[in-house]
Parts: C-alpha cells; structure tokens; sequence
C-alpha cells in the first residue's frame, strides 16, 4: 500500500500507487470546486480583493463549507462576522494554494516522490480539509469508528469511508513524518 509518508533527508517521502493517484485527483479537484463556491453567487469585491478583505460575514449555509469556515465567535454574531470579513479571503486563498500543491505533487503519477517541508505542510493542511469535509458530508462524528462499524459492504457511504479512512491514515503518517 502506498500512500504513507516518511521523514526522509531531503524532507518527506511518499509513495502512491495508481489507484490513489486517481481517487486523490478527484478528491483534490472537487475540494478545489467547493473552495471556489460562495454561497451569495456575487463575484468578489474588486477593492476588497486589493485590500485582501472579504465581503462575506455571514456562515456559509454549504455545512461542509461551514466546517472548513466556521464562526471564530459563537456567542457574538456581530464579532463573527467582523471577523470572517476579515479572515475567510485570505484562509480561503491559503486552502485552494495548499490543495493545489498537492495536486501538482500528483502531476508524475503513481510512484515515489520526495516533498519538501512547505510542500508537505501544504498536504496536511489539505488532508486536513479534505477530511473535515467528507467528514460533514458522510456525518461522521468523532466516534465515527463505532458509528460506522455495523456499515453494510453494500451500503453506498462504505467506498466513502474507505476513502477518509484511507486520508486519516495518510493525515497520521505526514504527522509522523513531519515530528
């Protein structure tokens, strides 16, 4: 099985087979997709944009969005806003940046490759991501293992959750790697 990350000397190695060449890509390019959704449909505001602000303040309604953007306030609407407005631009840049470095990691195809530490830091931030939002569509909690035990071979989440098992295993072994 590929996809386990290793410390090596010229950063961290990995290796991925074929298969998760293909499901990564896809998993990547659909990551990609819903970082470019805003959920008003407007286009960004010019000036905010030079300034880098956002004129979003609301919560995205999108709940994996939501997840990947949540309110830094729970208790005060008004400083959660404020501060999406000024914070949810920039995070969304530096997650679509980290997601596209992983893809172009994957340009070569299957194989072993050797990523440097920005690079590989930029893998965790996207495993990190890709699992906060398959975990919010699958609505796996934190005791998904127990959740989902008594999931049938048949039932149409099971190739999802092979899936984000697989990201969670590839997420614990950056961790490692990068320790």
């Amino acid at each position: 099985m590929g996809g386990r990350f290793r410390a090596s000397r010229g950063g961290v190695s990995v290796s991925f087979t074929e298969v998760e060449v293909t499901v990564l890509r896809q998993l990547l390019g659909e990551l990609l997709e819903l970082l470019a959704t805003r959920d008003d449909g407007e286009a960004a505001d010019p000036l905010a944009a030079m300034v880098g602000i956002g004129t979003e303040t609301r919560r995205p309604e999108d709940p994996a969005l939501a997840r990947l953007f949540p309110d830094a306030y729970r208790d005060d609407p008004d400083a959660a806003s404020d501060f999406r407005r000024y914070t949810e631009a920039s995070l969304r840049e530096r997650k679509t940046a980290a997601a596209r470095t992983a893809l172009a990691t994957l340009d070569d195809g299957p194989g072993r490759r050797t990523l440097d530490r920005g690079a590989a830091v930029a893998w965790l931030g996207t495993l990190n991501d890709l699992r906060l939002a398959m975990g919010e569509r699958l609505h796996i909690t934190e005791d998904w293992e127990a959740d989902l035990a008594d999931l049938a071979e048949d039932d149409p989440r099971a190739y999802a959750v092979a899936v984000y098992d697989l990201l969670t295993m590839m997420q614990d072994s950056l961790v490692h790697a990068l320790d």
